[in-house]
C-alpha cells in the first residue's frame, strides 16, 4: 500500500471532478479496482468529439449505412432553406453537418453510460456549423428545454484593425431617422440568413442531445459548444426535465413533426422551431476599443412567440419597428440580459452594449 492508497474516496472524487475530462477518466478506470469503481461517479464532465454521432445512431442500436447517414444529415440545411425561404437561400452556402457515422462506441450517449452520477455536462464538438461570406462573423447561444426557449445571435460583416475609409452616408448622423431605416433594409435579407442558419444549428444540436439527457436523469447543467467558438446550447435542469416529460408522454417534438409535416426530410435531424419574435438592432459601423472597427454588427435576440399574434399563418417574416406593447420596457430589459450572458465582455461585449442602445425592429417568423 502507497501513500496515494490512503486517500480517501471523497478526495479521490474532488480530483476527478477536476480532471473532467472524460478519456482520461476512462483510463483512470484502468488503473485499479478503486479507480474503476470511483470513476463513474465522477459529477463534473467534459466530452471532446472528433465528429457529431446521431443520438439514433449511436444509441439506438441500428445498422445503417453510413452513406444513407452522412446524405441525411448532408441534407439538412439545403432542404430548409430550399423549402422555408428559396429567395434567401441564394445568398447563402450553408455548410452540412459533419457525417453522421454508426458506430456505438464512439457516440456520446455510449460512452457516458458509464457514469450514473453526472450533473454538469460539457460537449465541445469539432466544428460550427455555419458557412459565411468571406470576413462574416456569426456567434450565438441558444437555450432549449423541449423546444427552443431563447436564442441571442451576433454578426458581423466584417472586423477590422484600422479605420474604414468613409461612414456611410445613410444614418451617418445621430437622429436619421430614414437613413438608419434604410440602411437597416438594404442588408435585411443577409441578416435573416444569418439568423435562420443560426436557428437550424441550435436545433440540430439540441437534437444531438436528446438521447443523453434521457439518460442522464442527474444532470443539473449541459453545455454544447464547438471548438471553433461559433455557438453554444445550453439547457438548465428545468428544461431537461421538461424534455424527458415530453418523452415521457410520447409527444416528442420530433414526432409532433412528423404527424404535421409527413416527416419531411429537414425535419428529421433536429428539433422543430416553433413560432419565434425576433428583435434586431443594428449599426453600419460600430467603433470598438483598441482601434478595431466592426462593419454591419447585427444583434438579434429570438424568443418563441407568445401564441398567434396576428392569426395569419401564411407569410413567411413580417417586419415593424419595436413598440407598442405595455411590457416593452420588460422585453428590452430581457434583451439585455440575454445577450450580455451569451457574449460577455471583450469585444463581443463591447459590441452588444453599443448596439442595445440603439434602435431596434420586430421580425416575427412561422415555425419551420
Amino acid at each position: 500500500m502507497d501513500g496515494f492508497d490512503q486517500l480517501p474516496d471523497a478526495l479521490i472524487l474532488q480530483i476527478f471532478n477536476s480532471v473532467s475530462d472524460i478519456k482520461t477518466l476512462i483510463r483512470c478506470r484502468a488503473v485499479s479496482r478503486r479507480f474503476n469503481s470511483l470513476a463513474p461517479q465522477t459529477d463534473s464532465l467534459q466530452l471532446r468529439v472528433d465528429r457529431v454521432i446521431s443520438s439514433d445512431s449511436g444509441c439506438g442500436g441500428g445498422d445503417d449505412d453510413e452513406d444513407d447517414a452522412a446524405s441525411s444529415s448532408d441534407s439538412l440545411l439545403l432542404v430548409f432553406f430550399k423549402s422555408i425561404i428559396k429567395s434567401l437561400h441564394e445568398l447563402v452556402s450553408p455548410s452540412p453537418l459533419p457525417a453522421l457515422r454508426q458506430s456505438h462506441s464512439n457516440s456520446p450517449c455510449r460512452i457516458l453510460r458509464g457514469f450514473d452520477r453526472v450533473r454538469d455536462l460539457e460537449i465541445e464538438l469539432p466544428s460550427g456549423d455555419l458557412r459565411l461570406e468571406k470576413g462574416a462573423v456569426v456567434k450565438w447561444r441558444a437555450e432549449f428545454g423541449r423546444s427552443l426557449r431563447s436564442c441571442a445571435i451576433l454578426g458581423f460583416r466584417a472586423i477590422r484593425y484600422s479605420a474604414p475609409p468613409q461612414l456611410p452616408v445613410a444614418g451617418a448622423e445621430p437622429g436619421d431617422v430614414l437613413g438608419e431605416a434604410a440602411d437597416f433594409a438594404r442588408g435585411l435579407k443577409s441578416r435573416v440568413v444569418w439568423t435562420i442558419s443560426a436557428l437550424i444549428a441550435a436545433s440540430a444540436r439540441h437534437y444531438l442531445l436528446k438521447e443523453v439527457v434521457r439518460e442522464q436523469r442527474e444532470l443539473e447543467r449541459l453545455v454544447l459548444r464547438d471548438r471553433d467558438g461559433e455557438g453554444t446550447v445550453v439547457m438548465d435542469k428545468a428544461g431537461m426535465s421538461e424534455l424527458r416529460a415530453a418523452a415521457a408522454a410520447h409527444v416528442s417534438q420530433e414526432e409532433e413533426d412528423d404527424e404535421d409535416e409527413d416527416g419531411g426530410e429537414g425535419s428529421r435531424n433536429r428539433t422543430r422551431v416553433p413560432n419565434v419574435r425576433m428583435r434586431m438592432r443594428h449599426a453600419p459601423r460600430l467603433e470598438l476599443n483598441d482601434g478595431v472597427w466592426a462593419e454591419g454588427a447585427t444583434l438579434v435576440v429570438v424568443r418563441p412567440s407568445m401564441g398567434d399574434r396576428d392569426g395569419d399563418e401564411s407569410s413567411g417574416t413580417q417586419l415593424g419597428r419595436a413598440g407598442g406593447r405595455d411590457d416593452v420596457a420588460e422585453e428590452l430589459r430581457e434583451d439585455a440580459e440575454l445577450a450580455t450572458a451569451a457574449f460577455g465582455e471583450g469585444l463581443y461585449g463591447e459590441a452588444v452594449q453599443a448596439l442595445l442602445k440603439g434602435r431596434s425592429y420586430i421580425l416575427e417568423m412561422n415555425s419551420f
